[in-house]
């Protein structure tokens, strides 16, 4: 399996509840490893470890972009 990361940046008003929905939700995509917030730094930016193999990261940018439609991906 391959692996890859990208990093997103949510706007920052989206709160807690919202942002642990959208961890689960993207972490029950086929081909994602990981999907999670550092919650204390940096609580507007989530990390995706996914398989480039199994889904592209513009198809989980679009998932995220359903709950927070200005998500930008941010090269890492």
């Amino acid at each position: 399996m391959n692996t890859a990361d990208m990093l997103i940046h949510i706007h920052p008003e989206l709160d807690a509840k919202a942002r642990t929905h959208l961890e689960k939700w993207i972490e029950g995509r086929i081909g994602v490893d990981c999907a999670e917030f550092d919650h204390h730094a940096h609580p507007h930016t989530l990390i995706v470890k996914y398989d480039p193999d199994a889904v592209q990261g513009m198809q989980i940018l679009e998932m995220v972009r359903k709950v927070d439609p200005v998500a930008t991906m941010v090269g890492l």
